[in-house]
């Protein structure tokens, strides 16, 4: 039996007790007793309200499903499909007026398009990674990477010249394209100088030449042997040349360049919602130490990789001298958000009177106080210089639960003494209501809010279960060229542009899911900034390095300022479902649904048996996908959606479940800790928690997959302890 502290009328898990009362409040000058009093009087306040807006939801959904249903088979009106909704207050009426107002937003937000990493909190490993994604080289991303052929110039035991010359090939050309000499090419450079203050190449030739346009160039390193990088900006973001000609690099071409450093991520969101499992205190703990942390800048950890010993902490700031001979200092980490949960997650971490407590209002507070050791620094390693906190705020339905979150950040602040608006909202347009009503939802956060990001993955699942009585949706790829898709993501940016996003805000694109395929991601995700996005999300350091050169190519904000005289994207657009029109052949359907129950299957495994929220899942073709629970929920909802309309029959989704079980269990023969389904599919807490995602789908609020894991995942830790 876990251990629980009683304070007030709270009942609190004796870990987490610990933590908040000896590791995260000491040094931020509050007491215990008033963060606990204040934090008793926000769940009074607020918790019956939290509820009513979940009932609402229910209610909403209840409303959608007779209407729909009575609509099934037929073709839609839009006039009267946007009437019905108006008249039940699903659409709200759309503001003429007003513009975003944040203050205190730093650069890294507001000034500079460039990657997001998103990494799950509850990894110090991952979460240092993704803290020191700022900086990354350019050649290692390139020679580690498919960006070039191995068939041709293939990796090897030791250093491939053949391949370490075509990196260059592309290095040179990159150079070229966003810092071009004067008549010139990088690959003909023997030295570089700064010279009385100017950058100047001395060319193989003999002839010197200097940048076409010189204020590119914005600094330098030294030491007693001469000159050791040069430092270039290009859209606002930074481009470290470094030189060592004596170095196994170096020697390898003319100018002596021993590496290219790339600033990459500038922000990362550090996860305690979606690419996590976590389900009780002791799992909450590990998220809020390794944030606690971060924040007080001592995080570390040491492991093994390939027999040594390696040891990571977050990284120094990086210092320059500019071409008037005057140091600066450029941050060597990126900008560090926190995603919180829903308002629909509840735990028992923390009881009020008995009862479960709004799991966000705990992560709310409780990172808030971890950061406020950020917040009082003001040198060293620092994460927000403006003195901000930065909360994404994931699966908020419309305007009115918008406002909630305001006012329940405002009561954060002041029972934690900080100034009004410290707390910055980041709102996740990943629901049918949010995206229906964004101008709206935006404006009643508009003191707070610092990024708009969209997401496939989960509002797809919303846009399933909304419509689930219209009937059968059509194949999971194929709804990516429905016109509700493209719609949401324009409006995405068209509705962020006209609220004066641009130099205040981020506005953010979703997840590259194949870590693996760095060519087709450097191929096809220029299409985000090129979409006047000034963020989009990556799954790791090396992602984000190949992901910042679109940001070099596209100058987002000249885009953004193209995109504000484009027709928008219509609400009749946006609201019109993705329904199956074409029958399916039997060899189509079990084909989809074995793909969506095999990811189904290899995600939930991990999660309920290991803890694990987020990994590298191969598909039904064994290519790994990053996955997390958002690709649980378009999953699990597509099916469901496809069995209740008879699409496919319950012994066709039985025996998927049965073939894609054994399927899973091959892919992950190797890891020793992994427990098959098969044969065992009755005794298999996994496989059952599986069954439960698809055949209770339907019934599942806003199809939302957390209640069922939840459990199952407890069930787990139950019989190992």
């Amino acid at each position: 039996m876990q251990k629980r502290v009683t304070v007030g009328a709270l009942d609190v898990d004796a870990l987490l007790y610990d933590f908040i009362v000896k590791e995260a409040l000491p040094e931020t000058r509050l007491c215990a007793e008033d963060f606990w009093r204040g934090f008793e009087q926000t769940v009074e306040a607020l918790g019956g309200e939290n509820q009513a807006l979940l009932e609402k939801r229910d209610v909403f959904q209840e409303k959608l499903d007779v209407w729909y249903k009575a609509h099934k088979g037929k073709v839609l009106c839009p006039d009267t499909h946007e009437h019905f909704l108006r008249s039940i207050g699903y659409l709200v009426p759309n503001p003429s007026e007003g513009k975003i107002l944040p203050l205190h937003v730093d650069p890294e937000i507001a000034m500079t398009a460039a990657p997001q990493l998103v990494v799950p909190a509850d990894n110090a490993r991952y979460a240092l990674n993704a803290a020191n994604a700022r900086w990354g080289s350019l050649l290692d991303v390139l020679y580690g990477t498919d960006m070039i052929d191995e068939a041709f110039y293939p990796k090897t035991a030791h250093y491939n010249p053949k391949r370490g010359q075509k990196v260059f090939e592309f290095v040179y050309q990159f150079l070229d394209t966003i810092a071009p000499l004067e008549m010139s090419s990088y690959a003909l450079i023997q030295t570089l100088q700064v010279e009385e203050g100017k950058l100047i190449a001395k060319l193989i030739s003999g002839a010197s030449v200097g940048l076409k346009i010189a204020e590119k160039c914005v600094g330098y390193t030294s030491d007693k042997n001469g000159l050791r990088s040069i430092l270039l900006c290009n859209n606002g973001l930074h481009v470290e040349i470094q030189l060592d000609a004596k170095s196994l690099i170096g020697q390898t071409n003319p100018a002596g360049i021993k590496d290219v450093i790339l600033e990459s991520a500038l922000s990362a969101i550090q996860d305690c919602e979606d690419s996590v499992s976590a389900v009780d205190g002791m799992d909450k703990v590990a998220i809020y130490r390794n944030w606690n942390g971060m924040m007080k800048a001592d995080l570390s950890i040491s492991f093994e990789h390939k027999g040594k010993t390696i040891h990571r902490s977050l990284n120094p700031d990086k210092h320059y001298t500019n071409l008037k001979g005057e140091e600066f200092v450029l941050k060597g980490r990126v900008l560090l958000l926190i995603r919180n949960v829903g308002i629909h997650m509840y735990t028992d971490a923390i009881l009020y009177k008995g009862k479960r407590i709004p799991e966000g209002f705990m992560d709310a507070f409780v990172t808030t106080v971890c950061a406020m050791h950020d917040l009082k620094k003001t040198s060293g390693v620092r994460n927000s210089v403006h003195g901000s906190v930065y909360i994404v705020k994931p699966k908020c339905h419309g305007p009115e639960e918008i406002a909630f979150v305001n006012r329940l950040f405002g009561k954060v602040e002041e029972v934690l003494g900080l100034p009004a608006f410290t707390i910055k909202m980041g709102i996740m347009d990943e629901e049918r209501r949010t995206s229906a009503n964004l101008k709206a939802c935006i404006l009643e956060a508009k003191e707070r809010v610092f990024f708009i990001n969209t997401g496939f993955l989960d509002r797809t699942g919303d846009e399933i279960h909304s419509v689930m009585e219209l009937g059968a949706v059509v194949p999971k790829e194929e709804i990516k060229k429905e016109m509700w898709l493209k719609a949401y993501e324009d409006q995405n940016v068209d509705v962020g542009l006209s609220l004066g996003f641009q130099g205040r805000a981020q506005i953010g694109k979703g997840m590259w899911t194949m870590p693996d395929l760095m060519k087709k991601m450097v191929d096809v995700k220029i299409a985000h900034p090129l979409s006047g996005a000034t963020t989009a999300w990556v799954p790791s350091p090396t992602a984000a390095t190949l992901h910042a050169l679109h940001y070099h190519f596209v100058d987002v904000f000249a885009k953004q300022k193209e995109l504000m005289h484009r027709s928008k994207a219509s609400l009749e657009a946006l609201l019109t479902p993705p329904m199956l029109k074409t029958p399916l052949s039997k060899e189509q359907t079990i084909k989809e649904i074995e793909n969506n129950i095999q990811s189904i299957l290899g995600y939930v495994v991990r999660w309920v048996n290991q803890g694990i929220g987020c990994s590298k899942v191969p598909d039904i073709n064994n290519i790994e996908l990053m996955e997390d629970r958002a690709t649980l929920r378009i999953s699990s909802q597509h099916v469901a959606n496809w069995l209740h309309h008879g699409i496919v029959s319950e012994q066709d989704v039985l025996q998927a479940f049965e073939k894609m079980a054994a399927v899973v269990d091959t892919q992950n023969k190797a890891d020793k800790q992994y427990k098959p389904m098969s044969p065992y599919f009755e005794k298999s807490i996994a496989y059952q928690a599986a069954l439960d995602l698809v055949f209770k789908g339907r019934i599942q609020p806003n199809g939302y997959t957390e209640f069922i894991l939840h459990v199952k995942r407890q069930e787990v830790k139950k019989i190992s302890l």
